[in-house]
């Protein structure tokens, strides 16, 4: 294992793979990524050669690669062992300065951080009213609930910022980072909102996020437990993984965006396969505990008068982005439209958020979904129109069936929206049907009671 070229600069650790003494250009760079001397080594790719070798009692070679706040540095490294630590060599030392990291990433890493570690998500209009409402955290879940059925209320009914009584909410800017404690959490909480809309900020509304101040205490598990003949796989399943896997999400996201200090690019790139592959984990658990509900024989909606092509226009605003990131133009119902319907407001939501989702991911880059709504005797409908590839007849009903994804590979989908979709249509009293041909896309339509047939109903 010869080195490629002359040793340039030789480098020893003592047995706590400390470094203990360097030449230049190692010890410039191990000083400006954060480590000192004698202290920890800060290189992931050179500790992990140094310590296999002392512990294993080799002599290893290879090519490394590491960046601190300014380099991106590749050198081949030679370790062997010696007394207690190890001996470095180091050949043919290439250094890049690293390409300046605009404001505008670092501010994407960071929301993506913000928005694996929140205990509450939600969904925000323009005057900061609730739209939709998600927990991750067990402490936050009486407020979840609060706040899930005050839709359509601003979120400051629910959360007070400190040292404030107001009637309505105040300007985002002011509430952005303040800290809140809420009842039922010991915790503290950071808020974040995120304004959503150009040119204006927060003209489609915001993102709100609960971050909390501290992690949240382990619970002492008990000696014996009686088993829970009631419960299901959602419900075992979901408080078990949740938050381990939000947990894996968040410190692959902290190693991905490098917050917790520099590191190659090759690494960076495993820590975002973490965090995308525990994404689609998540979603899959919530997907489980949300088929729980449903086929639960006492599950129930509560109905209320709703407007169609209103819940249509918050699905577009959820979905902007997505579509955009793809160049997919959502045509929604316009502002003037009203289709009043008999539904849960916030499934009646879920549903379309999935119906558009999936329009969006099988329709091709540049294309168009249409999203219709219309008033047809006494009921209400809409269509989620796409330019995707089609079903053909028999994948009509198909397609509804449970963990069927038709062939679909790699999306991370659970295969399980679309059967939720309709059970929860069917609660509501409605219906969810297609109509498709292969190569003429989809046409998914909800259809619900309308207002003036809810009206007929006797007392």
């Amino acid at each position: 294992m010869a080195s490629p070229s002359p040793i340039i600069a030789r480098a020893r650790t003592d047995a706590q793979d400390r470094l203990v003494e360097a030449d230049e250009p190692l010890a410039g760079f191990h000083l400006r990524a954060g480590g000192e001397f004698p202290g920890a080594l800060v290189t992931p790719a050179l500790i992990e050669l140094v310590r296999k070798a002392r512990v294993y009692g080799l002599r290893l070679a290879r090519v490394i690669r590491a960046q601190d706040d300014s380099e991106q540095v590749t050198a081949w490294v030679e370790v062997k062992p010696e007394g207690e630590g190890a001996a470095i060599a180091i050949a043919d030392w290439q250094a890049e300065p690293l390409k300046p990291v605009s404001q505008a990433d670092a501010a994407q890493g960071k929301l993506a951080l913000v928005r694996q570690i929140a205990g509450v998500s939600a969904r925000l209009g323009p005057s900061q009213e609730l739209l939709s409402v998600e927990s991750t955290a067990e402490d936050l879940s009486q407020l979840a609930t609060r706040m899930q059925d005050g839709i359509g209320e601003a979120w400051t009914d629910f959360i007070a910022p400190a040292g404030g009584t107001h009637h309505h909410p105040l300007h985002w800017r002011l509430l952005d980072g303040a800290s809140v404690d809420i009842p039922g959490s010991s915790r503290r909480w950071n808020v974040h909102l995120v304004p959503l809309g150009k040119p204006q900020p927060g003209s489609a509304g915001f993102e709100l996020y609960l971050v909390p101040q501290q992690a949240e205490p382990e619970k002492p598990e008990k000696a014996e437990r009686e088993p829970d003949r009631t419960s299901g796989i959602g419900r075992d399943i979901a408080p078990v993984l949740r938050q381990p896997v939000s947990r894996i999400i968040a410190n692959a996201e902290t190693i991905r965006t490098q917050l917790a200090g520099p590191l190659a690019e090759e690494y960076s790139n495993y820590a975002a396969d973490i965090a995308s592959a525990g994404q689609h984990l998540l979603a899959l658990i919530e997907d489980l505990t949300t088929l729980e509900m449903v086929e639960d024989e006492q599950f129930e909606t509560a109905p209320d008068t709703i407007d169609l092509a209103d819940v249509a226009q918050r699905a577009v605003g959820i979905l902007g982005v997505r579509a955009s990131e793809r160049g997919i133009t959502l045509d929604a119902p316009k502002s003037a439209d009203s289709v009043p319907a008999v539904g849960e407001f916030r499934r009646v939501l879920q549903v379309l958020l999935n119906l558009i989702g999936n329009a969006i991911r099988h329709s091709p880059e540049g294309g168009q979904v249409w999203i219709r709504t219309e008033q047809v005797g006494e009921r209400a409908r809409i269509t989620v129109a796409d330019q995707g590839e089609g079903l053909d007849e028999a994948e009509h009903l198909k397609v509804f069936e449970k963990f069927e994804r038709l062939g679909r590979s790699g999306d991370g989908g659970s295969g399980l929206g679309l059967y939720i979709s309709r059970r929860l249509a069917e609660a509501m009293d409605g219906s969810l049907t297609v109509e498709s041909a292969k190569g003429q896309g989809a046409r998914f339509t909800l259809d619900l009671p309308s207002f003036r047939e809810r009206r007929k109903e006797p007392r």
